[in-house]
């Protein structure tokens, strides 16, 4: 195969060229491609997946000890926050790689959460890349670029925080009751729902979400919430 795409991106996005290009191209081929490209395609990036994980998590938590002296508990919530799917799925993203991420046909045509969460394993699996090609200085290094400065945002807006149980805690400081979720919508055939959940405080619709469960709805309505109150007492 052509890898003048890929050997491109590295130079233009990453800031270098790979000693193995195969890697990054393994980085971004999805299993779904191998089982229609079995005899040209060498191998899927689960694997790297597996070793990028591991690193984002321990450059990750290096971080947060070295620079903030919170507890346990509040360190691990931070470290959440900060590669959860969407953060991750988002800064890939930001670094432009969707158009050479290897797919199946079914898969190219799947939902937008289906491709953001491909999007972030397949940044894992470019961070385990480069740690098999250029070390972990190079993949630390990365990794502080594209995710660790997000740091001040999630601690500005406290998303670390679990959102059902800080919308739980403004609901009742600012109006004195405990917020109810009611599923709104039902639409979608049984193996790909998707639920429109309101959190109301005191009867009053504070915020809505949608998941493809309730618990993940209820938790985005929770954010909006969160967002309101937050805005409410900027004004």
């Amino acid at each position: 195969m052509d890898t003048t795409p890929y050997q491109e991106f590295a130079k233009e996005k990453l800031g270098f060229s790979f000693n193995d290009i195969g890697l990054l191209v393994t980085a971004l081929t999805h299993r779904s491609y191998m089982n229609e490209h079995q005899k040209t395609a060498r191998e899927h990036n689960e694997r790297l997946e597996y070793l990028g994980d591991a690193v984002l998590e321990l450059v990750t938590s290096d971080f947060l000890y070295r620079n903030y002296d919170y507890p346990e508990g509040v360190m691990t919530a931070l470290r959440a926050a900060l590669v959860r799917t969407e953060s991750i799925g988002e800064a890939g993203k930001e670094l432009g790689y969707e158009p050479l991420v290897r797919l199946s046909k079914g898969e190219q045509k799947g939902t937008e959460r289906a491709h953001e969460s491909i999007l972030a394993d397949c940044f894992e699996a470019v961070i385990g890349a480069i740690y098999l090609d250029q070390g972990y200085e190079v993949a630390r290094e990365f990794i502080a670029k594209h995710i660790l400065t997000k740091i001040d945002t999630v601690l500005k807006e406290e998303s670390w925080r679990d959102p059902k149980s800080y919308m739980q805690e403004l609901a009742q400081k600012n109006d004195g009751f405990t917020p109810t979720y009611r599923t709104l919508k039902e639409e979608g055939p049984d193996h790909n729902k998707t639920f429109t959940v309101g959190v109301y405080v005191d009867g009053n619709l504070r915020g809505t979400g949608v998941g493809h469960s309730k618990q993940e709805a209820q938790t985005e309505a929770a954010r909006e919430g969160i967002r309101k109150y937050r805005e409410d007492n900027m004004s």
